[in-house]
């Protein structure tokens, strides 16, 4: 009990990080991930447990999940406007609600690290007629997933270093970098996927405009 006392009283940038993690899902240019890394460095100055810390993380992204989903399917038309005016956010949307079909655990963890993945991935579940509940195990996983690899980024970095600058420094630069490898990797798969659909739509264009021989 004194750790989450410790946790929630020694600093409001527990909250405020915590509060972040929630809005990414809403706000996706919330810098979520820097203030978790900032909190855990701190949490290590308040001598408070990085794995409460973690826990906290994952509730609140699941969370955040959970709201967002919610008011997109109370609100399909909103939720279909708001994919159509972010350019590209559409087709992204349509190819996650694809993948889920054949790679659902792959593409709910893969999203959550790419910068508006997450927040596309709970539009389009909520937006598409099937029942969410499938998505939100795998949602709760790759939150936990999420929020130990970016807690855990600073604990690292923060034994590593000795100066809190640096280990910040060197915490945010790798997160930034896993992030663009995950995304290249995501634009890959969807572009190979794109790439690999165009000839069976040129086919079936084909047969459709085809003359149809008369006997």
């Amino acid at each position: 009990m004194s750790e989450v006392l410790d946790l929630f009283g020694s600093s409001w940038f527990f909250i405020a990080a915590l509060l972040a993690v929630l809005s990414d899902a809403f706000v996706p240019i919330v810098p979520s991930g820097t203030m978790v890394i900032a909190a855990t460095l701190q949490a290590s100055e308040t001598h408070t447990s990085p794995l409460l810390l973690g826990f906290g993380v994952a509730i609140a992204s699941f969370s955040g999940d959970l709201l967002l989903l919610r008011v997109a399917r109370r609100g399909a038309a909103w939720a279909q406007r708001r994919l159509d005016r972010r350019p590209g956010a559409a087709g992204a949307a349509a190819y996650l609600l694809e993948a889920l079909e054949t790679r659902r655990a792959r593409t709910i963890v893969a999203a959550r690290f790419v910068p508006g993945g997450r927040s596309v991935l709970d539009l389009a579940v909520g937006t598409a007629p099937a029942p969410p509940l499938r998505f939100l195990r795998w949602s709760a996983v790759s939150a936990a997933v999420w929020a130990t690899y970016i807690v855990g980024l600073g604990y690292l970095n923060e034994h590593t270093f000795d100066t809190s600058w640096l280990s910040f420094a060197v915490s945010c630069a790798a997160a930034t970098t896993i992030s663009a490898v995950v995304a290249r990797m995501v634009q890959r798969q969807r572009r190979n996927a794109r790439e690999a659909a165009a000839p069976a739509a040129d086919a079936d264009d084909h047969l459709t405009t085809a003359p149809v021989a008369v006997s």
